[in-house]
C-alpha cells in the first residue's frame, strides 16, 4: 500500500490562522502544475512499483485550479504509477469553488472523495477566521456534492474559536451530522507564531483562544460523534464504519508515500524528504533536472518515536510486541516502563499488548506520546 500527495500552494486568500506553505496569488500556477508532472516522472521509482491506494490533492486550495490542469496531473500519475482501481482519490475543496460544473469535471477525472473546508456553518466564526465563504454557502456546497453523486465526503470543522459558544458548537456538529456526510475532521484552533491571527491577538484586535473552551468543545465533539455512530479512529478524525480516510490512515500507519509539489513531504519507511518551500525555487530545480528536496535518514529511535506518536493517536493504539520486534528490546523496555504511570492514571488502557488512550487520555495525547519518546 502506498500513497501520493500533491501540494497545490495557491489560495484565494490566506486564512488568519494558517501557517501552511501557500500564497494568495495565481502567479506561476501553470508552471507549478507542469513542474509537478515533471517531478512525478522523475520520482516514479521512489515507491518501488508498489501499487497506489490513495492520491490526495492538498494545499493550499486545489479546488481553485482549472480542471484541465488537474486532469493533466491525474493523467501523468496514471501513466507513471499503478493506481489501483479502488484507489481513494481526494481533492481538498473550499465551498466557494464548488459548482455543478466543476463537480462533474472532478468526477470525470476520477476524483471520488472531497474534503471540504467548511470550518463553521456560522458567519461570525467564518469572519473571525477570514474565510471567503459564508454559512449558507457551507450548507449549499454539501448538497451540491451529494446531488452530483459524491458518496464519500469529509468536512473540516474548527472548534475553540472565541466567537463559538458551547451551544453554537453543538449546533455546528448537529448541522454536519444532518448534512449526510460520512467523515468529519475537527481541529482545535491554534495560534501559530507569525500568522495574521497571532499578530491581531497580540495587538488586542481579536479575542484570544481559551484553552478551557477548546477542551470543552473537544469533549462535546467526542460525545456527540459517538452518539451518532461515528468511530473516533484518530484524535481529530471521525467516520462512519467503512469510511476511514485511506490516505491519512496510511500516514498514521507509516505506509510509504510520495509528496509532489513545493514543500511536499515523502516517506519510504526509512527516510523522509521534503521539497523546497518556494515556488520559484521549486520550478527552477525541476527545470534544471535536479531534485528540489532535502532528506533525512531516520534512526531506529526516530522510527520508534514516530510509531508511538502516530499509533497512540488512533483507535488501533500501540502494540508492544510490534515495538519489541521492529525497534528492539531497549525501546520495548522504555515503552513498558514509561507507560505504566499513564495506565495508573486512567489515561491509557492495555489489552493483549495493545495500548490505547482513554477519553481523558485523548485530551493529553501529544504530552503522553512525548513522554514515551527515547533520545
Amino acid at each position: 500500500m502506498a500513497g501520493i500527495y500533491i501540494h497545490i500552494p495557491y489560495c484565494r486568500q490566506k486564512c488568519h490562522y494558517c501557517n501552511f506553505f501557500s500564497v494568495a496569488s495565481s502567479k506561476l500556477l501553470p508552471e507549478v502544475l507542469d513542474s509537478i508532472c515533471q517531478e512525478a516522472i522523475k520520482q516514479k521509482h521512489y515507491l518501488k512499483g508498489v501499487p497506489i491506494d490513495s492520491v490526495y490533492f492538498g494545499g493550499g486550495t486545489p479546488s481553485l485550479i482549472n480542471s484541465s490542469l488537474l486532469k493533466r496531473v491525474m493523467e501523468t500519475l496514471h501513466a507513471k504509477f499503478t493506481i489501483n482501481s479502488g484507489a481513494e482519490i481526494t481533492l481538498e475543496a473550499n465551498p466557494d469553488d464548488i459548482s455543478p460544473i466543476v463537480l462533474n469535471d472532478w468526477k470525470q477525472m476520477g476524483i471520488n472523495r472531497l474534503s471540504i473546508g467548511i470550518q463553521s456553518f456560522r458567519d461570525e466564526d467564518l469572519h473571525y477566521l477570514n474565510r471567503v465563504h459564508n454559512g449558507s454557502r457551507a450548507k449549499e456546497c454539501i448538497d451540491m456534492a451529494l446531488q452530483a453523486g459524491f458518496r464519500n465526503l469529509t468536512i473540516d470543522l474548527i472548534y475553540g474559536i472565541p466567537t463559538l459558544t458551547d451551544h453554537a458548537w453543538e449546533t455546528n456538529i448537529e448541522t454536519a451530522l444532518k448534512a449526510g456526510i460520512q467523515h468529519i475532521s475537527a481541529y482545535s484552533l491554534t495560534v501559530e507564531p507569525r500568522t495574521a491571527l497571532d499578530v491581531m491577538i497580540r495587538k488586542g484586535k481579536y479575542a484570544p483562544v481559551d484553552e478551557a473552551q477548546s477542551i470543552r468543545h473537544f469533549e462535546i465533539l467526542m460525545k456527540m460523534m459517538e452518539g451518532n455512530g461515528f468511530l473516533h479512529y484518530e484524535i481529530s478524525n471521525f467516520c462512519l464504519p467503512g469510511y476511514f480516510a485511506k490516505h491519512n490512515t496510511a500516514y498514521w500507519q507509516r505506509e510509504p508515500y510520495l509528496g509532489l509539489g513545493p514543500s511536499a513531504h515523502s516517506f519510504n519507511g526509512n527516510s523522509r524528504q521534503w521539497n523546497v518551500s518556494g515556488i520559484a525555487e521549486y520550478i527552477k530545480s525541476i527545470s534544471e533536472n535536479s531534485f528540489p528536496f532535502e532528506s533525512e535518514q531516520l534512526s531506529n529511535e526516530q522510527l520508534y518515536n514516530e510509531y508511538v506518536m502516530t499509533g497512540l493517536r488512533t483507535m488501533w493504539g500501540c502494540n508492544s510486541e510490534v515495538i519489541n520486534r521492529q525497534f528492539g528490546e531497549t525501546c520495548h523496555s522504555e515503552f513498558i516502563n514509561r507507560i505504566q504511570k499513564f495506565i495508573e492514571s486512567d489515561l491509557v488502557i492495555e489489552s493483549n499488548h495493545i495500548y490505547k488512550l482513554t477519553l481523558s487520555g485523548k485530551l493529553m495525547a501529544d504530552g503522553i506520546a512525548a513522554d514515551l519518546f527515547v533520545a
